[in-house]
C-alpha cells in the first residue's frame, strides 16, 4: 500500500495499518475471540457472546497461540480495508470505524465460517484460510466506504499514479513469503500435529504449501497476459497485483484442490482481478489501491470455484461439480460469498453513514490537496534536504546547524 500511494499520503497510508494492528488487537483480547471463537452461540450461530470469554477470561494459556494466530487475520483484514479510502480519510475517523467494524463484521462472519456458527453448520462451505472472512469482507467493506466517502478531489482528472513501484515490488515478495503463515499456518489449529497425525500433517503442510506458491505463479502470469491484451504492456505494477490476486483466490481453496485445481484457480482470479481493477473509471467508484477489485473479486472468484473444483484425494476437499460432486458444494461456497458480501455490506453502510454525519470521514479539501502527511502527522516521507528528519516542523533561525546536517553523504 505505501508504495502504491502518492508520496504525499505514503506515511498516512502505513499508518492507517499500524493503527489498525493496535485498535483491533487490544479489541480481539477483549471481545473479539469471544465473540468469534466462544462457546455460546447467540442468534442462531451469526456470533457467539462476546463477554464469555472477555478478556481472554477461562481461555487455557495453551490456546493463546491460537488466539494470537486468529488475532492477525483479524488486523489484516481491517488494515485491507483502509487501501480503498486513501487519501482523504481522516485518523481519528479510521480509530473510530475500526473497533464497530470488526465487532459487527468481521467478529461474527470468523464465527459463522470458523467458530462453529451458521454458515460452517448449514452451508458445510470450504473456507480454508479466509476467502470470506478475510478477502471478501474487507473488499466489500472496502467498496462501501469509497461511495460514501466519495472521490479524491482530482480522480480521473489528475495522474495518481504509485509513487515508489520498487516499494511496491519488494511489498508484494514480503506478502507472498508471510501467505505461507497465513495459508499453511492454518494446519496447527486443525489438530493434526500429534504423532498419531503425523502422516496427514505433512501431506497437508505440503498440499497447501504447494497449491499456495503454484496459484500465485499462474495468476501473476495471467494479470500480465490480460495487461498485455488490454494495454500493449506487462507492468511491475501488474506483476506485484497478480501475486497478490493468486494468494487472494487460493486461501480459501489451498487445502481442497489438487495442483491443476491451483493453476486454475491462480489463472482465473490473475485474470478477472486484472479486468476488474479497471472498472473502477467505469463506475466512477474511486476505489484507491484497488481494495474491491483485488480482494473482493478474488475473494469471491477462489471461494466459488472450489464449488467445481475441489476434490476429496486432497487433505481438505469434498468432490466439487467436476469431480463428481453435483451442484452441492457449488451452492454452499455461493451462499458463503453471497452471505458474507451482504452481511458485510448492510453493517459497513451503517457505520460508514453514522461517521460521516457524526463526526464526518474526510479531511479538508486544502489538506487533501497538499498533502495528508503533513497534514495530519507533520511529517514527510522523503525528506529531501537531510535537515529535518522528515518532520515538517519550522527549523527556529537561532537553531545550532551541526557539521554533519544537510551534507550528502
Amino acid at each position: 500500500y505505501g508504495g502504491m500511494s502518492r508520496s504525499k499520503s505514503v506515511l498516512n497510508m502505513m499508518m492507517m495499518s499500524y493503527v489498525a494492528m493496535g485498535v483491533v488487537g487490544i479489541v480481539y483480547v477483549l471481545w473479539g475471540w469471544s465473540e468469534s471463537f466462544g462457546p455460546k452461540n447467540l442468534a442462531g450461530g451469526l456470533f457467539a457472546d462476546p463477554f464469555s470469554l472477555f478478556g481472554l477470561k477461562h481461555v487455557e494459556w495453551g490456546d493463546y497461540v491460537a488466539v494470537c494466530f486468529q488475532l492477525t487475520f483479524a488486523v489484516i483484514t481491517a488494515a485491507l480495508i483502509s487501501g480503498a479510502i486513501a487519501d482523504r480519510v481522516k485518523l481519528s475517523s479510521w480509530v473510530v470505524f475500526l473497533p464497530l467494524w470488526v465487532t459487527l463484521c468481521y467478529f461474527p462472519l470468523a464465527h459463522m465460517v470458523w467458530g462453529g456458527g451458521w454458515i460452517s453448520t448449514h452451508l458445510a462451505a470450504q473456507d480454508y484460510a479466509g476467502g470470506t472472512v478475510v478477502h471478501i469482507n474487507a473488499g466489500v467493506a472496502g467498496g462501501v466506504l469509497a461511495l460514501i466517502i466519495g472521490r479524491r478531489i482530482g480522480f480521473r482528472r489528475d495522474p495518481m499514479r504509485p509513487h515508489n513501484l520498487t516499494l511496491t515490488m519488494v511489498g508484494a515478495g514480503l506478502l507472498w513469503f508471510g501467505w505461507y503463515g497465513f495459508n499453511v499456518g492454518s494446519i496447527v489449529l486443525t489438530g493434526k500435529t500429534d504423532a498419531a497425525n503425523a502422516h496427514q500433517f505433512m501431506t497437508e503442510t505440503g498440499v497447501t504449501f504447494l497449491n499456495t506458491t503454484i496459484a500465485t505463479m499462474a495468476a501473476m502470469l495471467a494479470w500480465l497476459a490480460m495487461e498485455r491484451v488490454l494495454h500493449g504492456k506487462a507492468t511491475s505494477l501488474g506483476a506485484a497485483s497478480g501475486i497478490v490476486a493468486g494468494l487472494v483466490a487460493i486461501t480459501p481453496s489451498c487445502g481442497a484442490v489438487d495442483v491443476v485445481g491451483a493453476i486454475a484457480i491462480g489463472a482465473a482470479a490473475g485474470a478477472a482481478c486484472a479486468y476488474a481493477v479497471g472498472l473502477k473509471f467505469r463506475f466512477d467508484l474511486d476505489d484507491s489501491l484497488d481494495v474491491v477489485g483485488v480482494h473482493l473479486v478474488g475473494g469471491v472468484v477462489g471461494t466459488v470455484l472450489i464449488g467445481f473444483l475441489s476434490t476429496s484425494a486432497a487433505p481438505g476437499g469434498v468432490d466439487g461439480l467436476l469431480y463428481g460432486g453435483g451442484l452441492t458444494s457449488l451452492g454452499h461456497q455461493a451462499g458463503a460469498a453471497g452471505i458474507s458480501i451482504v452481511w458485510t455490506g448492510a453493517f459497513t453502510t451503517l457505520i460508514g453513514l453514522a461517521i460521516k454525519h457524526t463526526i464526518g470521514w474526510r479531511v479538508s479539501e486544502d489538506d487533501e490537496v497538499d498533502g495528508i502527511d503533513a497534514a495530519l502527522h507533520g511529517e514527510s516521507a522523503y525528506d529531501l534536504d537531510g535537515r529535518s528528519g522528515g518532520v515538517r516542523t519550522p527549523i527556529p533561525a537561532h537553531a545550532p546547524v551541526r557539521p554533519t546536517e544537510g551534507a550528502l553523504a
